[in-house]
């Protein structure tokens, strides 16, 4: 099969979602590999890294998908790279479709078949977004810490002498659980909701600074307006982020706290939500700094990519078997098929 690797063009996007290591496995099993040119630059593999594996570059993005007939990419499609994507494609990448309904209609029209990383399920478990989540969740309380720093003037772990930072944590998945885990060991005082019983146990092994409770709304709304830091990492797969925050809400909120909503990518889990980029990534409402950047992981780009491609490439090796429709897993994560909507999630 011929498998096209585009350049990530959204908002300063520089993962690729297969590195030169992984795109040799795909090679050596007898499928040929089109790179848009520079596309691994942003994360440190250069053109050369991936023709000394066989890989083909093609000078840009019209001739890339022309080629191929499998696309792996991160993020979505971008409006500009719509009118390459032809109906015999068979797209693999993040879609989120749930948050985007013009690329849904997009994506119907062109009568294409899509996989998403974030619906593909195998043993519970979300293989294609877990990396990636672990990664936002951490870069939020980085991302958090440094606001709160330079707008509110405090320290998350505080010191002798004075308070520990108060971090708020919606959700204790993958991206909530890393967000509380980097939170304690900062030193601040966690408080983590969740739906589940046994995540709320999980997280309080965490440390002795980090509670869990049952996702209430008085509950939650009276630990926002103590809290420094609020997380948001809800997450229902494949479909919209419900909103366990409201308005209301964050207007009782201290001035300066800030909200880092993690869950954006599927609409936000706060109401005031809205998706911000790295060119332009926070903003106040109601006094309080949201940070909803839709594409956090790729501040670290390297780092995201090696861990992407690792958890792409069994997928992707499943994907070009004539009879992957087999495969449950990746049967259940298709999103559109043939132009048809078929995930459940996205058909409310």
């Amino acid at each position: 099969m011929n498998i096209g690797i585009p350049t990530e063009i959204k908002i300063q996007e520089q993962r690729v979602a297969l590195i030169p290591a992984a795109c040799a496995e795909l090679q050596q099993q007898g499928h040929q590999i089109y790179l848009q040119a520079g596309a691994g630059l942003g994360c440190g593999y250069s053109d050369a890294d991936y023709r000394a594996v066989g890989v083909q570059t093609c000078p840009d993005a019209e001739s890339l998908y022309a080629q191929a007939q499998l696309i792996i990419k991160v993020k979505e499609p971008q409006p500009a790279e719509w009118n390459y994507l032809r109906s015999d494609h068979l797209l693999f990448c993040y879609l989120h479709l749930a948050a985007e309904p013009e690329l849904k209609s997009q994506l119907e029209n062109i009568g294409l078949t899509a996989v998403a990383f974030e619906t593909v399920v195998e043993h519970g478990t979300l293989p294609l977004l877990q990396p990636m989540s672990i990664i936002a969740g951490k870069l939020a309380v980085h991302a958090g810490s440094q606001l709160l720093q330079h707008h509110k003037g405090v320290l998350l772990g505080g010191l002798a002498g004075a308070e520990r930072g108060k971090v708020v944590v919606l959700g204790a998945g993958n991206a909530g659980f890393a967000a509380a885990k980097l939170a304690a060991a900062l030193g601040a005082q966690v408080s983590v909701f969740d739906l589940s019983a046994e995540k709320m146990t999980q997280v309080r092994h965490i440390g002795q600074h980090v509670s869990s409770f049952y996702p209430y709304a008085h509950s939650i709304a009276e630990a926002l307006t103590e809290a420094d830091l609020v997380v948001g990492a809800v997450l229902v797969p494949g479909a919209k982020a419900p909103q366990v925050v409201s308005a209301k809400m964050v207007a009782a909120m201290q001035p300066e706290s800030v909200i880092v909503d993690i869950a954006v990518d599927q609409g936000g889990c706060v109401a005031t939500t809205q998706p911000t980029s790295y060119d332009d990534p926070s903003y106040y409402h109601s006094g309080v700094i949201h940070y909803a950047v839709t594409n956090m992981p790729a501040a670290v780009a390297k780092t995201a990519s090696q861990a992407l491609s690792a958890s792409v490439l069994p997928y992707a090796v499943r994907l070009v078997r004539s009879y992957w429709r087999e495969d449950k897993p990746l049967l259940e994560g298709i999103n559109i098929d043939a132009g048809v909507c078929t995930h459940p999630a996205l058909q409310a």
